[in-house]
C-alpha cells in the first residue's frame, strides 16, 4: 500500500530534485509523446498506469499555469539557472526546449499563444544580454 497519491509522489520525489520551473517543464514534456500520452515507468509501477498518467498530466497543466503567472524577471533567473545546469547558454537552452512537447494537449488556444509569447520574450531577452548577465546588478 502506498502512502502518497501518484501526484504527491511525483511532486515530493521526482520534481523536487529538479532545478527550476523550466527544468521541471522539460522533464514533464519528455514524459509525453506526440499523441499526448504520459508515461513514467516508476510511477506506473507503484500507482498504476492510469493514476500515473493522470498525475503527470495534472502537474504539467499546473506547471504551465505557474509559468504563465510568473514575472518575466523571475523566469529569466530560472532560465539562467536551468541553462547552467544543462551546460548551455540560455538562448540555446530555450531552443532545446522548443523541440519538445512543452504544452499539455488540453491547453486552449489562448494559453498556447500566451505561453509562446512568454517564450518569445525570454528568447529575445536572453539573446540581448551577455551570458551570465541575466541577474540585475545590485
Amino acid at each position: 500500500m502506498t502512502l502518497n497519491s501518484a501526484l504527491e509522489d511525483l511532486r515530493q520525489t521526482t520534481l523536487k530534485a529538479l532545478t527550476g520551473r523550466l527544468q521541471r517543464l522539460e522533464y514533464l514534456s519528455r514524459l509525453r509523446d506526440a499523441a499526448g500520452t504520459y508515461t513514467h515507468w516508476g510511477l506506473a509501477r507503484i500507482h498504476g498506469e492510469q493514476p500515473a498518467a493522470k498525475a503527470l498530466a495534472q502537474e504539467h497543466r499546473a506547471l504551465v499555469s505557474k509559468i504563465l503567472a510568473t514575472p518575466v524577471q523571475s523566469l529569466l533567473e530560472d532560465l539562467e539557472e536551468c541553462s547552467q545546469h544543462a551546460g548551455m547558454p540560455p538562448a540555446a537552452y530555450l531552443e532545446h526546449l522548443s523541440a519538445l512537447y512543452l504544452l499539455p494537449p488540453d491547453l486552449g488556444a489562448a494559453g498556447k499563444r500566451h505561453f509562446n509569447s512568454v517564450l518569445h520574450a525570454l528568447s529575445g531577452l536572453a539573446k540581448a544580454r551577455p551570458q551570465g548577465a541575466i541577474h540585475p546588478a545590485s
